[in-house]
Order: structure tokens, then C-alpha cells, then sequence
């Protein structure tokens, strides 16, 4: 076992099971992380050039774009640097960067999902109140908690790990994570896991609650609205309830892969379930919205279409 106060790399173990195949893995990885870049700045940049798009849940569509460009960036140029390195090593540092990117990467999108949801109950509830609810400074106080509560949060857990003394570097996966930077601590580690799982109670709770109340509400007046009514407040929640879908079976497939033996299965699956929550939600969320999204749709056709110059406006719903 090495000294802790010579520790200061982490070898990243599954790039040794690409090498035969890592010019293949750099391209996939590659596209995807031009696909996520493409993907959502064409989000937000159309968002941000149609004043017809500003607008409570586009502003929040927006940030989940930005979400997504931070996540996948905190993942994949790294990821592509290392998996092309001979050692497949990264220095203790930037894992322990990594660590703090990628998690407050999850919190906030599950956090600016569940404000999308609330927004959605708002909408559908109390329709004829919606604007006055819904105000910008009650959209930018959203936005704040959105983006503050993770980081802040996280932070405050955060600190017990990096006190913590390393004495292994190795990791069994292709990115840091911060399950498996404890599991390299010689230090008793006991505190760190109870106060870990706590901590996960703290990062969800706030936010499953608003999503349980809002759907509940929703549901609610579904049972008594007419039909007309119940397809419009589908149409309104179907995306948001496929985007919850999408990253909640990334969250799964990542405490099975972080918590449970997984040797078992495929290494191409394991890779799969490790890499979903922090790849699949910024890919699938710009599809799931552009497309469901009447004003937005005819915005990008516009802007990639520029031959089709008759192409008219759609308001939005």
C-alpha cells in the first residue's frame, strides 16, 4: 500500500479493458460529446434569440440544456484524454474535481426537473393565476435554487472526503466517483458512508417532494377535467415525465453499478450503466422537448431550413 503523502494519481482501471478497442470508445465518446454540445447550445441559443421562447418553462428548459453541457463536459474531454493515455491515470486533484462536478451535475438536473414540474402544476392548476405566480423574479429565485442548493450542498458533504487519508489509487471505473474515492481511504471510513447515505436524503427529498406534490395536484384535477382538458395537461407532462423516466433509470443503473457487484455482467454493460446518468439525459432531453415542443420545433427547422424562408411562426403553448 503507498504512502498517502505520495499519493497523487488514480489509475482508472476499466480504460485498461478498452485498450484493444480504444480508438472505437474515442470515437463514440467523441460524437456523443459533440452530439450533447450540439444538442443543447441549439437549445439555448434558440431560446435565448426568440422572445416568443421567454417564457417560465423555456427559461428552465434552458438551464437544463447548460446542465447538460456541464455534466458532459465534466465528463468526456477527460475521459477521452485519459482513455488515449498510456498510464489511464489522472491526478488525485482533478478526480477529486471530478467528483464534485459530476454529482452537483446530478443534484441540479434532478433539482431543475423537479422545478420544471412544479411550473407544469402551476400551469395546469391554476391556469388563469399563472402569470402572476409565475413571475420573473419568482422564475429567477428558481433558477437560483436550482443551481445554488447542489452546489452548496454537496460542498458541505464534500469537505469530509477530502479530509480523508488516501492511501490507493485505484479505481475501478473509467471516471471518479465519490463512492469509489472513499473506498481508496485507509482512514475509517464509517462516518463518511452513514453521513453519505444521509446526505442523499438531503440532495432528493426537497425535490421529490415538490414532483410528488405537483403530479399529485395534477392528477387530481385530471379526474375532474374534461377531455379537452385532460390531452392538454398530457401533452404538457408527457415530456417532463419522460425526461424524469430517462435520468431517474440512469440514477438506478448508477447505485447498482457503484453499490453491487456487477462483475458478472458484460464489461460493455457495466460501461453502460456507469456512464447513463451522466450522458443519456443531456443527449435525450433536447430530443424529448425539441420535438414535443410546437414553438421550439418550428424554430430549430427554421434555423437549420433557412431555405424555406415561407416557414411561419408558431406560437407557443
Amino acid at each position: 500500500m503507498k504512502n498517502s503523502s505520495v499519493m497523487s494519481t488514480v489509475i482508472l482501471q476499466a480504460l485498461y479493458r478498452m485498450e484493444d478497442l480504444k480508438n472505437l470508445y474515442f470515437m463514440i465518446f467523441l460524437i456523443l460529446y459533440m452530439f450533447i454540445l450540439f444538442a443543447n447550445t441549439t437549445v439555448i441559443f434558440i431560446i435565448i434569440i426568440d422572445k416568443a421562447l421567454h417564457k417560465p418553462m423555456h427559461f428552465f428548459l434552458c438551464n437544463l440544456a447548460v446542465n447538460g453541457i456541464y455534466g458532459g463536459t465534466a465528463l468526456l474531454p477527460p475521459l477521452l484524454s485519459t482513455l488515449m493515455s498510456p498510464s489511464h491515470e489522472v491526478s488525485l486533484a482533478f478526480c477529486k474535481a471530478q467528483v464534485y462536478f459530476l454529482h452537483t451535475y446530478a443534484i441540479t438536473e434532478f433539482t431543475i426537473l423537479s422545478v420544471m414540474c412544479y411550473d407544469r402544476y402551476v400551469a395546469i392548476c391554476y391556469p388563469l393565476q399563472y402569470h402572476s405566480i409565475m413571475t420573473i423574479t419568482k422564475v429567477y429565485q428558481l433558477i437560483a435554487f436550482s443551481w445554488g442548493y447542489p452546489l452548496v450542498a454537496f460542498a458541505l458533504f464534500f469537505i469530509l472526503t477530502l479530509r480523508l487519508t488516501i492511501c490507493q489509487n485505484i479505481i475501478g471505473k473509467v471516471h471518479c466517483s465519490n463512492y469509489s474515492l472513499v473506498k481508496l481511504s485507509c482512514d475509517d471510513t464509517y462516518v463518511v458512508n452513514v453521513i453519505g447515505l444521509l446526505s442523499v436524503v438531503v440532495y432528493t427529498i426537497p425535490q421529490l417532494a415538490m414532483t410528488l406534490y405537483s403530479y399529485g395536484h395534477i392528477l387530481k384535477i385530471c379526474f375532474t377535467a374534461t377531455t379537452e382538458s385532460k390531452i392538454k395537461a398530457l401533452k404538457t407532462c408527457i415530456p417532463h415525465l419522460f425526461a424524469i423516466l430517462n435520468y431517474s433509470v440512469g440514477c438506478f443503473f448508477e447505485i447498482v453499478q457503484s453499490r453491487f457487484d456487477t462483475s458478472y455482467l458484460p464489461f460493455g454493460t457495466q460501461i453502460f450503466m456507469s456512464l447513463y446518468f451522466l450522458i443519456f439525459p443531456p443527449i435525450l432531453n433536447p430530443a424529448i422537448y425539441g420535438l414535443s415542443i410546437r414553438a421550439l420545433r418550428a424554430n430549430i427547422f427554421r434555423v437549420f431550413c433557412s431555405t424555406n424562408k415561407s416557414l411561419p411562426k408558431v406560437r407557443t403553448l
